[in-house]
């Protein structure tokens, strides 16, 4: 896929943009958003999604178009996963709630920019090293392994405060007090760091950890950078509305942590037959290709096999969970939060 410079350059100036109206919106009015505005901004956003693919389908054709959607479908999908740690965060934080969008917007921009860094060092490293897929997809197996063992544990155990974090809490001085959006505050004189801003480094930090997972799994989708970046422009644009959106909705998903996993061990092993395929390693097949068409699995039955397990996964959660006391569903998925029950 060749992109121009200026095709380079008009998305990050379209994307800058949007982000911008978007920030200055809620920068000028904080509040609690509505499910009626939620709903009409995840539909513009995710219509906007499906037309970027049809222009990627017409201008470069079908399988670039099916490689970007399959892989904002996989980044979309994982950042459901994201969000039971966002409401976490603002839950142990206590943010008043006309302020969660505006620390979630400013959280969402620092996560892409450092996914933006990320991507370009994986795609630099892949182009150079083609081994680097044997680590991505011994990696993605372990994680989605991990993350199916510790699928029904409750995680307000396993959120920990990163250590950047924590280390600004203890450098910096600190105000407890919350002064609506304002990162620092002046008090006896003294400039502080107020609650806000350690919400927000807590946020874009942690989303950089999940970006662990999530970068290495896209690239087992497409190798293409260009659609690397825009598949998760588009996952991250919608996430702030998503978490008002299906805020109570997460609590009856009590089968996500086991669908992610599956999904995150079948790009694993995608990406360990396409290493496999372009073999590079002299102690395996003496540095020879293994040249055997089913080791490259074709986009079309990735996209299959992610709509069908992201189907089947939805459905039978909630099903299942109809079916719960609040208590089991606790049980599941953790404890309620206060929000929730609005």
């Amino acid at each position: 896929m060749d992109v121009p410079t200026w095709v380079w350059i008009a998305t990050g100036v379209v994307t800058v943009a949007i982000f911008t109206f978007d920030l200055a919106v809620v920068g000028r009015r904080p509040h609690e958003p509505s499910m009626k505005e939620c709903a009409t901004y995840l539909s513009i956003y995710v219509g906007l999604a499906i037309i970027f693919g049809l222009g990627v389908w017409y201008t470069s054709g079908g399988t670039y178009a099916l490689e970007f959607y399959s892989g904002w479908l996989v980044e979309y999908s994982l950042s459901i996963d994201n969000l039971f740690i966002f409401i976490i965060i603002m839950a142990k934080f206590a943010v008043p709630r006309e302020l969660q969008q505006y620390a979630l917007m400013i959280g969402i921009v620092m996560a892409l920019v450092m996914r933006a860094i990320f991507i370009a060092v994986g795609a630099a490293a892949i182009s150079n090293f083609s081994w680097i897929f044997y680590l991505f997809g011994l990696f993605l197996v372990y994680t989605a392994f991990k993350l199916a063992k510790e699928g029904g544990e409750d995680e307000d155990e396993e959120f920990e405060e990163n250590k950047l974090v924590a280390f600004i809490e203890r450098r910096f001085p600190a105000t407890s007090e919350w002064h609506g959006r304002e990162l620092f505050h002046k008090d006896t004189g003294k400039r502080m760091i107020t609650p806000m801003f350690i919400v927000i480094v807590t946020l874009g930090t942690t989303d950089l950890l999940f970006a662990l997972d999530s970068i290495p799994a896209i690239f087992g989708i497409t190798k293409e950078p260009y659609l690397v970046l825009t598949a998760n422009i588009f996952a991250l644009m919608g996430l702030r509305q998503l978490y008002f959106l299906i805020g109570g909705l997460l609590q009856r998903l009590i089968y996500l942590s086991y669908g992610l996993a599956f999904l995150l061990a079948f790009i694993g092993v995608k990406l360990f037959f396409h290493a496999l395929h372009e073999n590079e390693l002299p102690f395996i097949n003496g540095g020879e290709h293994l040249d055997y068409d089913w080791l490259e699995i074709p986009i079309w039955l990735s996209l299959v096999v992610i709509i069908a397990t992201l189907a089947v996964t939805a459905v039978l959660s909630l099903w299942v969970s109809s079916r719960m006391s609040p208590e089991e569903q606790d049980a599941a998925t953790g404890p309620r939060r206060d929000w929730e029950d609005d």
